[in-house]
């Protein structure tokens, strides 16, 4: 995965996924869930590169971190929660996907039981 298009494309394979652009810059995309418009994944380019904003559980935080060079704290988010993916070809697809998928699970709507 290289692309903002290829990431997009990845996020929107998820069920009840929203496409947003919520500050007026189309530099800048939000994969949102539907029900509860939480953010899974903050989409832009930095440095010519693309870079991925995912929620990690903070188990795996630092795994990440430490296994990739292009995987660095939160850029302009929560550090203790949210890593940055940057989609230089070094970060294998199947990594980028399992964070992808992580940061849909952690921020989906709880189902409440009755």
């Amino acid at each position: 995965m290289r692309t903002r298009e290829e990431a997009i494309a990845f996020c929107r394979g998820f069920s009840d996924v929203l496409e947003d652009y919520p500050f007026h810059d189309d530099n800048w995309t939000a994969m949102r869930h539907c029900g509860n418009k939480k953010i899974f994944a903050l989409i832009f380019e930095r440095d010519g590169k693309i870079w991925i904003n995912v929620k990690c559980d903070t188990e795996w935080r630092d795994f990440w971190r430490g296994a990739h060079a292009s995987v660095l704290p939160g850029y302009h988010m929560n550090k203790e929660h949210w890593n940055s993916v940057i989609l230089d070809g070094t970060v294998p697809d199947g990594d980028v996907e399992r964070m992808l998928r992580e940061s849909y699970e952690l921020t989906k709507p709880v189902r409440r039981q009755k």
